[in-house]
C-alpha cells in the first residue's frame, strides 16, 4: 500500500512526536503562552496593570484557550461576564458592542484588564491589594466585603485565612504565584548608564 503525500507527512510528524515528546510539548507550551503577549502589554499599559499579573489569571481562568466558556457565562480568555464587558465598552465608548465580541483575544485581554485594575484600585488601602482583587475577580465584591472583617480588612495575610471559599482561595493563591513566575517574563529592560 502507498502513502499518499498528506498521510506521509502526518505519520512523519507523528513518529516524530513519539521520539520527542518533551521538545515539542514543550515548544507547544511555550507558543499556546506567548502568542497572546503582545496583547497582553498593550493592555497592561493602557489599564495601568502588570502585564505578568493579567498573563497568570489568563493562565488560571482559561490556559490560554480563547474560545474558552464557563458555567456562569464567563467567556474568552480572562473569563469576562456580560456586566463587565458592558462596563468596559461603556468606558471605551463602544456602540453596538455585545457580549459575544469578548470571544475576541483583543477585547478580552482588554475588558478584563480593565475590570482588573478597577478591583485592584478598590483596595488600595491594604497591606496587599493583590488577594482582595483577585478574590473579587473571582468570587465577587460581596464575599470580598464579608471576608474582610476585622485584621482582614486590611491584612492579605488574615484576608486569605477568612476566604471562606476553598476555590477561591486557591484561585488567589495560585494567581499570584503564577504571577511571580511570570514577572520574570515582563522584566523592564535594563539601560546603560554612561
Amino acid at each position: 500500500m502507498q502513502l499518499t503525500a498528506p498521510k506521509t507527512l502526518a505519520a512523519a510528524v507523528f513518529l516524530l512526536a513519539l521520539l520527542l515528546p518533551y521538545p515539542i510539548s514543550r515548544w507547544w507550551m511555550l507558543r499556546r503562552e506567548h502568542r497572546f503577549d503582545p496583547l497582553i502589554l498593550d493592555a497592561g499599559r493602557r489599564y495601568q496593570v502588570h502585564p505578568a499579573l493579567i498573563k497568570a489569571v489568563i493562565w488560571q481562568e482559561s490556559r490560554f484557550q480563547a474560545e474558552a466558556l464557563g458555567t456562569k457565562e464567563e467567556i474568552g480568555l480572562m473569563q469576562v461576564r456580560e456586566d463587565a464587558a458592558f462596563e468596559w465598552a461603556e468606558a471605551e465608548h463602544l456602540t453596538n458592542f455585545t457580549h459575544a465580541e469578548i470571544l475576541d483575544p483583543g477585547k478580552n485581554i482588554h475588558a478584563g484588564t480593565f475590570y482588573l485594575g478597577k478591583v485592584l484600585k478598590r483596595y488600595r488601602a491594604t497591606d496587599n491589594p493583590l488577594p482582595y482583587a483577585l478574590a473579587d475577580y473571582n468570587a465577587g465584591r460581596a464575599n470580598v466585603l464579608r471576608w474582610s472583617k476585622g485584621a482582614a480588612a486590611t491584612n492579605a495575610v488574615a484576608f486569605i485565612n477568612q476566604i471562606e471559599f476553598p476555590m477561591t482561595r486557591r484561585y488567589a493563591i495560585a494567581v499570584m504565584d503564577r504571577y511571580a513566575l511570570y514577572r520574570e517574563e515582563f522584566k523592564p529592560p535594563v539601560t546603560g548608564s554612561k
